[in-house]
């Protein structure tokens, strides 16, 4: 009998329990909500805002107040000097280092043994469940497990905790029996240089039935074409041809898609998106065919959302996930048991379904474009793309885009830099295409646009290639779950990637 076989029926008995979510969310929440109290009542700040007093969701978000990282610092850093039982019952020994932030600064955030095993293990656990829920054929442990991760930050490491990429943690706390079914060995998916660390793992993986891949399509794009190197293979699937599933999660897959379509031509292969950050495992891909991800409702985590025209408002009508609406933009917020009460994550999610609740990732709070009322998010750039590249046949690598203010000629416009894979035949005819979408798409970008009269059609700068990677590496900021920032308010990153792209390698 085969190793798939033999593990089915361990992952089988959490599809009925996923399958509650579509009659029983408002139920599952407050029951999560009310174990996080409880559990964190003799806390610092269990004391300090009565946990132990409250009678249910409307008490806590009465008398709890919306946090972003800055507002919790202070008692993280307490918590990273060894105190404990300040956000979270106990000692917290792991640090997330999160770079999803555009100022440079690392926020570290607390991966407690509870958030570890019954966030984020029970995220990848769920992840297979449904992958081989939907895919009764899968030969998924038959091979090799090849899963792309990050590092640990000794230097910002404490004599009373630890700081990684949140995947060097989870690497680094995995069960045992897990390493026998992954590669490469810990000590290689740990190593900081990414670029030795590429090479050895193709190395390594090159010889290996790999079946699954794991990790940030853009860090493992960079892999899968080391191994493509090596093995002197033009398709990944002659190098591994039991390869069935790609795991990702991180960034958007849109501008990667055609990659990888063209680097591996089997028609068994499967793509499923994960939202796994450093704050926690939200939701996953259950059906093949919907690119929208389930919420993962019974976890450690409670969801509350900001409507997103309300998130600069003093008073903004916050609601918990039975007061979602379909089709509109929400900031997130979420309660976990590492320690983040009431935390506005940064991301934007917009529900496509609420029975299940279903979403996509829309954006960020702190990434968008709206120098003059247009409000793009992110969201609307990776459709826009995608109908520009389906149009003209290009494949788009990277891209950036920032506001040109008011130039000499009183002339204001938005500025891509865009790393082709595959370039068009005519970048003008790109950009026009891209410019209609975006109008289509966003009735603030069409009003601005209108007879050129506030903002003019966008530029397009073709970016040389390796720009981003280039520029990445000269940020430290190769690999791990390190991110270009697509969508910028200000001029600062992009006017670095110009700079760069002007200069001959």
């Amino acid at each position: 009998m085969s190793l798939t076989k033999l593990g089915r029926p361990l992952f089988k008995g959490r599809i009925g329990a996923i399958e509650k979510y579509t009659n029983g969310a408002e139920e599952i929440q407050r029951a999560v909500l009310a174990r996080l109290l409880r559990s964190a009542e003799n806390t610092e700040w269990g004391r300090l805002f009565g946990f132990a007093q409250m009678k249910g969701y409307e008490d806590y978000a009465q008398k709890v107040p919306i946090n972003t990282y800055e507002e919790l610092k202070a008692y993280i850093d307490r918590m990273r000097q060894g105190e404990e039982n300040v956000l979270w019952p106990g000692a917290v020994k792991w640090y997330a280092k999160s770079s999803g932030t555009t100022n440079d600064k690392s926020k570290f955030i607390p991966v407690s043994q509870e958030g570890l095993k019954n966030i984020h293990y029970a995220g990848g656990k769920d992840a297979v469940a449904l992958y081989l829920h939907n895919h009764p054929e899968s030969k998924l442990f038959n091979g090799k497990a090849l899963i792309l991760g990050g590092s640990h930050a000794p230097n910002y490491n404490l004599p009373k905790s630890l700081v990684g990429d949140l995947s060097a943690i989870l690497i680094e706390n995995i069960h045992p029996l897990v390493n026998l079914l992954r590669v490469p060995q810990k000590r290689v998916a740990l190593l900081a240089d990414f670029e030795e660390k590429r090479n050895r793992i193709a190395e390594i993986a090159v010889k290996k039935d790999v079946t699954n891949l794991s990790g940030v399509p853009s860090w493992m794009l960079s892999v899968i074409n080391r191994v493509l190197e090596i093995s002197g293979k033009t398709y990944l699937d002659e190098v591994w041809p039991n390869l069935e599933v790609f795991f990702h999660g991180g960034v958007a897959f849109t501008p990667y898609r055609e990659q990888y379509k063209a680097l591996i031509r089997s028609p068994r292969m499967n793509y499923m998106e994960t939202y796994n950050a450093s704050e926690g495992f939200f939701g996953l891909q259950s059906d093949p065919n919907d690119p929208a991800m389930l919420l993962m409702l019974d976890y450690d985590v409670f969801y509350e959302f900001i409507p997103l025209d309300e998130l600069d408002s003093e008073r903004p009508n916050v609601v918990p996930i039975w007061g979602v609406e379909v089709g509109k933009n929400y900031a997130m917020l979420i309660t976990t048991s590492c320690g983040l009460w009431r935390y506005q994550i940064g991301d934007t999610v917009r529900f496509t379904s609420t029975a299940p609740y279903k979403f996509v990732i829309s954006g960020r709070t702190k990434s968008f474009i709206n120098a003059f009322g247009e409000e793009l998010i992110v969201d609307n750039a990776e459709q826009g793309l995608r109908i520009a590249c389906e149009q003209t046949g290009a494949v788009v690598s990277e891209y950036t885009a920032a506001p040109v203010f008011m130039d000499a000629a009183g002339k204001c416009r938005h500025q891509w830099v865009i790393e082709f894979d595959k370039a068009p035949a005519s970048v003008d005819e790109f950009a026009q295409i891209l410019d209609q979408a975006l109008q289509g798409l966003n009735s603030d970008y069409e009003a601005k646009r209108y007879k050129d009269l506030t903002l003019q059609a966008l530029e397009i700068v073709p970016a040389r290639a390796g720009l981003f990677t280039e520029w990445m590496k000269l940020r430290g900021k190769l690999g791990g779950q390190h991110k270009v920032p697509r969508l910028s308010n200000n001029r600062e990153l992009i006017e670095q990637l110009l700079s760069l792209n002007a200069q001959t390698k």
